[in-house]
């Protein structure tokens, strides 16, 4: 149907004085005497809309007034008896759809934990809404970072035979039912679909190192899945990624791109969601606005792994987790590194190789590699970021030590044969950098339907 989107009706003035019709949901309802009014919100402004209702010209339908009701409206666009905008005056007003009483959404404060239960309605509440409208936006200025500096987007595949992180930690594809009989896993597979064991990808760095041999500076932006039982505010099973892998790009190169990526996205989104920024920092975290403008103002800093790890042992603080040399950091030491320590994100570089993934460029001291995670204030890591082995028998030399495979890395070990040179890159959990920029503090808030240990919707 013909209508006009409730964000022009707010903010074009030269609908002042048109007649203009709306549709959207009925967010409020308040009544008096001559008038009442009606917020409306369509999804298209953060901010609602008032709709003023004269009781002696405009016969209202009290299923009209109730609360998540969707209504079409017609009526004169004038400015706002109060604050900034405009305000409809309305002419005549038509219910699209009823909303019954038991409608969960009400004026009363509603827990997250509630919300979480119905995910196909939270949207329609203000921290949700927010939310979302900040991820569409960080989503596309990631996109426009690539874009705008000669990165090609790379499709990678979701079905996979290797597993990036050899960790194991795969959802199986199959159409197989089950047979506990089989004699041996290829004899289960090999009636399957693909006729081996497949899975859903944890990672396209492997594919995207691929491309990156051919355009240089690639990025891949999808879902990536992974079957880690970790129920924590900060794991999913189901998450989006961020992936850039360039070439001829050593640790220092990669770790300067993805600060001045990270920073780009920030500005993009308290430039184009200061509604939402406000309602965040009023809400949700004091001060985030304050936070974020001054990470974007920051240069991040750098700290190598043993003296991170230093700093831990000589910290006046009772870590849950003990912290010796060789440990991978918990949520605990990251977030007093970057709080207590720098006061801002950190870059921890060359890790110990034992606690990292097989295809990271080993150091000359032959116990740690090229590695860095990049550590943010109120969440921990955000960024793991890598220069990759470019060397074939180191490369299967860290293959062999893990016991993987290596005829399922056929192609990938191919690359380090063919014309191999250093090249780089990142992952960047997206959900994760939501959650910094909203203050949100448990990640299944920032994605739709979220999937985590035993719960899938």
């Amino acid at each position: 149907m013909k209508h006009t989107d409730i964000f022009d009706v707010l903010t074009k003035q030269e609908l002042l004085g048109k007649e203009v019709t709306v549709c959207g949901w009925v967010r409020t309802f308040r009544d008096s005497a001559q008038v009442c009014f009606l917020e409306l919100a369509d999804g298209t402004s953060f901010a609602r809309l008032q709709a003023v209702i004269a009781k002696d010209s405009v016969q209202l339908d009290p299923e009209c007034s109730k609360n998540g009701a969707a209504v079409c409206v017609t009526g004169e666009v004038v400015k706002a008896y109060k604050g900034e905008g405009n305000e409809l005056n309305v002419r005549s007003i038509s219910l699209l759809g009823a909303c019954p009483p038991e409608y969960p959404i009400q004026k009363k404060r509603t827990t997250l934990e509630f919300l979480r239960t119905i995910p196909h309605l939270r949207l329609r509440t203000n921290t949700f809404t927010a939310v979302f409208r900040v991820r569409s936006v960080a989503a596309q200025a990631i996109h426009r970072y690539f874009h705008e500096h000669r990165y090609y987007y790379i499709n990678t595949p979701i079905i996979t035979a290797s597993d990036c992180e050899g960790a194991g930690e795969m959802f199986r594809v199959t159409t197989q039912p089950w047979n506990s009989k089989a004699e041996s896993e290829a004899a289960y597979y090999k009636d399957d679909f693909f006729g081996k064991k497949a899975g859903l990808s944890v990672s396209g760095q492997l594919e995207g190192e691929v491309a990156a041999t051919a355009f240089s500076k690639i990025y891949t932006f999808g879902p990536s899945f992974r079957a880690e039982k970790s129920n924590t505010t900060k794991h999913l099973s189901e998450f989006w990624h961020v992936e850039p892998e360039v070439a001829f790009a050593e640790l220092p190169d990669i770790i300067e791109i993805a600060e001045e990526m990270l920073k780009y996205v920030i500005r993009a989104v308290l430039n184009e969601c200061p509604d939402e920024m406000d309602f965040f920092d009023k809400f949700v975290e004091k001060g985030l606005k304050d936070k974020l403008n001054h990470v974007v103002e920051s240069d991040f800093a750098v700290c190598d792994y043993t003296d991170a790890i230093k700093l831990l042992q000589e910290a006046d603080v009772n870590f849950q987790f003990p912290v010796d040399w060789g440990c991978d950091l918990q949520t605990e030491h990251e977030r007093y590194l970057t709080e207590q320590v720098f006061k801002k994100p950190v870059f921890v570089t060359n890790y110990p190789k034992e606690i990292k993934s097989f295809y990271m460029k080993q150091n000359a001291d032959g116990k740690t590699v090229a590695a860095t995670d990049l550590l943010v204030p109120g969440i921990g890591e955000i960024i793991g970021c890598s220069e990759r082995e470019a060397d074939l028998e180191k490369l299967k030399a860290a293959m062999v030590a893990r016991g993987m495979d290596m005829s399922a890395y056929a192609q990938y070990l191919d690359l380090r044969v063919f014309g191999s040179v250093p090249h780089s890159g990142f992952g960047l959990g997206f959900e994760r950098f939501v959650m910094y920029v909203t203050g949100i503090e448990n990640i299944r808030d920032v994605t739709l339907f979220p999937r985590w240990v035993d719960n899938v919707m």
